[in-house]
Formats: structure tokens, C-alpha cells, sequence
């Protein structure tokens, strides 16, 4: 008898059966699940390093003694360490995902078993059981490691092959691209924003150490709450077409698994790979830089009557409105005139922000005029790398006859993570040089960088090639098919024929319900059918118009 696996079970089971990516998948799988995830991650971007400084350590800091030298060389070694678990941690999970084989795909289940992890690891940080120094030196390391070593590698490199694996439709990528990085700076932008005025209302400077600690943790808790209930969110409204083309043709078992080694040699042997993720690397390790300094630069622009939280929540809806604004007409830009194109003229006008915010860095009105430029700026880039590393993949998968999407999904996610603590490391060095290193960490870096990656940018032509790409990876499908002596039935005609057999189990389904109900009540189930149809008509009607 064949073993029953967890992900077989209706409970289990996606609530999406179309064949085409729909509002309600791009809504709650793409950009609410994924912004309660990794909300907890965007608040830690800009305050995790204040809170160790301000609150958790602020008693040895102020000491003047060895210890707050002590205290001061952990603050930037520690997070700059982690790195290098954080990086192993992200290459586990990739593999974790590429050996995954489930009815509910090879990273969904990832995401739905790093619900707990997320939720109870983003709280420990703010538990200290103990005022000894070196125990709490101890345990925010071990904490600090749960979350970003393992807890969120697992939910972040899923979360991040999801989009590869939705669908192979360019245009519906885009948007669920824009979706997913929507969600992330959306997340970023709660902790510059939002955060900041609520820790205003809560935390007063006034209140002993003791007690600010204790309103973090219940901060905590309620973000952890949001966290678990979106991470699950996200798995119930998500979908992996591309994995299950493989899995509908009856090859998912005879296939031998790809070992790291190969997966390996074929991302590293293809340049479009090398150019996005060093063009990434530039991108999210300037934007962390940033976003860890935006404490401290706010220091610089605060007024008695303008405190820093107020001007730390200013300074990012600044930098959020033109993110915001830039969502409506990215992708449609995108899909016209190309993803490349876009995304070089967006790093030159963020060059032209930051030179702007740079000369100014100690005027409110201008330095505000240059960050919201440069984040205008970095729009195109921001919402659409997942969707040209997921050419890439494409690509790499017509060359070589796999896909190696675990592995340069975990390039992808280490990054990405590994680029917040050693930002923090950075940033804590930088701020302590005065007024120059912190300009420097907000406004130049990132700058600077965004030069560099429009040079860089130019030589990524990947989308030229989506269409033979596609034409190889069906024809070898089908011969791969044909092969093993089985019936072969492309992937778009295959979904057409899921979708039409889930809408007709659901109008059966509709029909059962409707017909006991009508007997429980004493209603005419022909007149009630006849209602039905006649509000279905009115609505098809509408949106006809």
C-alpha cells in the first residue's frame, strides 16, 4: 500500500485551480502572504541595530568601562559572522527545495513548515532571561542565528523559487515579480514608517530599560501572530505550474535527481546568471547599508521640535510614496519595451537622486528631493529582479535539460539575508565615524553602486531568447515523453483541461449545496437556480462593458 504523504491530504491542498495566474493569487500567494512573512525582516532592517545599541546594551555602552568596548567590537563582528552561517543556511534550504517531490510542489512546502519558525524565532531576539552581559551576548546570538540562519533561509529561498515555478507566461511573471518585491519593501517600508511612530506612542524615552524591553517583546509577539497567519495565507493561495509539468507527465519519479555539483556548473557556466546576481549583490547590499543607517542619518536632520522617530518616519514615506507610486506602471512598462531597458534607466536616475541627496545631506527639503528620486530610481530593479532571475532559469534549463532553480534561488535568498546583518556590522562601524561615515552609509554606497549596476545591466539580454527557450524546453519534454512510450499533452492544454474539471467538480458541488439547502428550507430549488443564473448573467454582463 502506497504511503500517504502529508501534502496529499485535502487539507493540504492549494485553494488555486486556474491554469492562469488571477487577482486572488497575485493578492494573497504574492504580496499580502509574503508582506506578513517578512515583515518581521523589514523591521529588523532599520531598528535592529538602534535596539541592540539603545536598549539591549545600552546600560554596558554607556558604562565607559572595557565592557562597552567589548560590547562595541560584538555589535559589529557578531552580525558580519553570521554571514557566513546565513550563507550555509540559505544553500541548505535551496537543496531542501530541489529535492522536495509533493503534490503541493517542491517549495510551497517549505513555506507552509517555516510558519512556526518564522513566528517564534522573530520573538526570541527580544527575550533576555538574563542581565548578565555575556549571557545576553550568548543567547542574541543563538536567537539572532535561529531567525536569520535558519528560519527564514527556509521561508525566503521558497518564497523567492515560488515565482520561477508559478508559471511560464513572462507577463504574468512580471506581475507576480512586482508582487513579491512589493511585499518586501512594503515590509521594509512598515519598519521606516510605520514602526517608528508607533514606537513613539509606546516606547518613551523616559521609561526604564527594563520596560522598554518588555513592550519590544509584545511588539513581537502581535508581528509574529501576523506572521504565522500569512506565511500559511501564502501557501493556500499559491501554485506550481512549472513543477507540475513534470509531475502531469507521469516523469517526476523516473527522472534521476540533479546533484548539486551539476546544478552548480550550470548556473556558474552562464553569464546572464553571473550578471544578475552580481547586479543583485550591488542592489540589496547598498539598499541594506542603507536602510540600517536611516536611523542614524534621521540623527543628523532632527530638530528638538522634529525628533528623530519623526524624522526616521518621514524619511520613509519619502522613500516609500515613489516605490508605491512606480507599482502601477513598472511591469506594464516592463512588458512593452523590456525588463532591461526599464530597470538601466531607473539605476541612472537613482545615480542622479543620490548625487542630489548627497550634496544636500543636511538640508531636509533637498536631501528629501534626492531619496525620493533615487527610490523612484531603484522601482524598476526593485520589483522586477525575481522575474529576471526567473529568465535566467529559463534559460539555463533550455542549455542544460534541468532546472536549477533551488540552487540559485539560495544564491539569491543568502544575499538577500546575509546582506542585513553584515549592512548592521557595517553601518555600526560607519556611525561611529561621525557625520561623514553616516552620509556616506545612507546616501553614497548606495549611490554608487547603482552606477555600477546600469554599466553591468546593459550586457543582460536574456529576454531575446525567451521564445526559443521555451520551444526547446516543450520540444524536449515531448521527446522525453515519447521515449518512455507515454501520451504527451503540453503543458498550457493540460492545465486548460485541470481548470475546466476543478470548475466542473465545483458547479456539482454548488448545484449539491443549493439542492439542500432548498430541501432544509422549503424553497423551489428551480426558482432558486433560476436567480442564480440570472445574477451569473448580470455579472458577465458587467464585466463585458
Amino acid at each position: 500500500m502506497k504511503q500517504t504523504s502529508f501534502f496529499d491530504r485535502a487539507l493540504t491542498r492549494t485553494r488555486i485551480r486556474s491554469a492562469n495566474v488571477k487577482p486572488v493569487e497575485s493578492l494573497l500567494g504574492y504580496l499580502v502572504g509574503p508582506f506578513c512573512a517578512m515583515l518581521a525582516n523589514g523591521i529588523f532592517t532599520t531598528y535592529l541595530t538602534r535596539y541592540f545599541r539603545n536598549v539591549l546594551f545600552a546600560e554596558e555602552l554607556a558604562s565607559g568601562s572595557a565592557l562597552a568596548g567589548t560590547v562595541e567590537s560584538f555589535l559589529t563582528v557578531f552580525p558580519i559572522l553570521s554571514a557566513i552561517l546565513i550563507v550555509i543556511g540559505n544553500l541548505v534550504a535551496g537543496q531542501l527545495v530541489e529535492r522536495t517531490r509533493t503534490k503541493a510542489g517542491k517549495a510551497r512546502p517549505w513555506i507552509l513548515l517555516s510558519a512556526v519558525l518564522l513566528a517564534v524565532s522573530s520573538v526570541l531576539i527580544f527575550i533576555q532571561p538574563s542581565d548578565d552581559p555575556t549571557f545576553k551576548m550568548i543567547w542574541l546570538v543563538i536567537a539572532y542565528n535561529l531567525y536569520y540562519a535558519v528560519a527564514f533561509p527556509l521561508y525566503n529561498t521558497a518564497n523567492s523559487t515560488l515565482t520561477p515555478l508559478s508559471t511560464r507566461n513572462s507577463n504574468q511573471r512580471s506581475v507576480l515579480a512586482s508582487f513579491v518585491n512589493m511585499a518586501l519593501l512594503g515590509a521594509v517600508g512598515a519598519g521606516s514608517m510605520v514602526f517608528p511612530f508607533l514606537l513613539g506612542i509606546l516606547i518613551k524615552p523616559e521609561m526604564s530599560l527594563g520596560t522598554q524591553r518588555t513592550f519590544w517583546m509584545i511588539l513581537f509577539i502581535i508581528v509574529a501572530v501576523i506572521t504565522f497567519l500569512g506565511t500559511v495565507m501564502q501557501y493556500y493561495f499559491t501554485r506550481e505550474r512549472v513543477t507540475e509539468e513534470s509531475m502531469g507527465q507521469e516523469q517526476a519519479e523516473a527522472k534521476p535527481r540533479i546533484g548539486v555539483g551539476r546544478q552548480a556548473k550550470a548556473a556558474v557556466g552562464d553569464r546572464y546568471f553571473w550578471i544578475i546576481i552580481v547586479f543583485y549583490f550591488l542592489y540589496q547590499f547598498s539598499g541594506g547599508i542603507k536602510n540600517t543607517s536611516l536611523n542614524f542619518y534621521a540623527e543628523i536632520l532632527a530638530t528638538q521640535s522634529f525628533p528623530t522617530d519623526s524624522v526616521t518616519g518621514v524619511l520613509g514615506i519619502i522613500g516609500a510614496v515613489p516605490m508605491a507610486v512606480a507599482v502601477f506602471f513598472v511591469a506594464p512598462l516592463c512588458n512593452k519595451f523590456g525588463k532591461r531597458p526599464m530597470c538601466v534607466i531607473g539605476m541612472i536616475v537613482g545615480v542622479a537622486g543620490g548625487v542630489i541627496a548627497g550634496v544636500g545631506y543636511d538640508n531636509m527639503v533637498v536631501a528629501s528631493v534626492g531619496i525620493a528620486l533615487k527610490c523612484l530610481g531603484s522601482a524598476p530593479a526593485g520589483y522586477m529582479i525575481l522575474a529576471m532571475i526567473a529568465d535566467s532559469l529559463d534559460h539555463i534549463e533550455a542549455k542544460c535539460g534541468f532546472r536549477c532553480d533551488g540552487l540559485v534561488m539560495s544564491v539569491y535568498s543568502s544575499i538577500m539575508i546575509a546582506s542585513t546583518p553584515v549592512a548592521q556590522g557595517i553601518t555600526s562601524a560607519l556611525v561611529g565615524t561621525g557625520t561623514t561615515g553616516t552620509v556616506i552609509a545612507y546616501i553614497w554606497i548606495e549611490t554608487v553602486c547603482y552606477g555600477l549596476g546600469a554599466i553591468i545591466l546593459l550586457f543582460f539580454n536574456v529576454e531575446k531568447y525567451l521564445k526559443s527557450d521555451r520551444e526547446t524546453v516543450l520540444a524536449r519534454q515531448k521527446a522525453e515523453a515519447e521515449a518512455a512510450g507515454l501520451e504527451w499533452i503540453a503543458p498550457e492544454e493540460r492545465l486548460r483541461i485541470e481548470e475546466e474539471e476543478s470548475e466542473r467538480l465545483a458547479e456539482a458541488a454548488r448545484i449539491e449545496e443549493l439542492k439542500a439547502r432548498c430541501e432544509k428550507k422549503g424553497l423551489d430549488f428551480e426558482a432558486e437556480e433560476a436567480k442564480y443564473q440570472q445574477k451569473l448573467a448580470a455579472k458577465q454582463a458587467k464585466k463585458k462593458k
